[in-house]
């Protein structure tokens, strides 16, 4: 499993008043594909060839301190996918997300 945490703040908002979905994602993104990284033999690359986010609740500069977790479900010779979860500090899920990831020789 990889994580990867941030602690939200204001400068993090969109227009409508909570973090923008686009840190949850990049959070989730990277925490995945990490995940994956750690399956791979020296000389492979990967890349995220799908995403699918989900939202379940909003993140504020309230939340506090958030963990992205990542664990790989599958890691083949041509794809592999994972999953992701972001967590408060009291455990309460915030946003789950899948990946596929393609590899590929460098």
């Amino acid at each position: 499993m990889r994580f990867f945490t941030v602690t939200p703040q204001f400068r993090h908002y969109n227009p409508i008043g909570t973090v923008h979905g686009g840190v949850a994602a990049t959070l989730l993104d990277s925490c995945m594909s990490c995940a994956v990284q750690t399956h791979l033999q020296p000389g492979t690359g990967y890349t995220t060839l799908e995403i699918k986010v989900n939202m379940v609740r909003p993140i504020t500069d309230k939340t506090g301190p958030i963990r992205a977790e990542g664990r790989s479900l599958h890691v083949g010779r041509r794809s592999a996918t994972a999953e992701g979860r972001i967590l408060d500090m009291a455990g309460t899920l915030l946003a789950h997300a899948t990946t596929t990831c393609i590899i590929f020789a460098l």
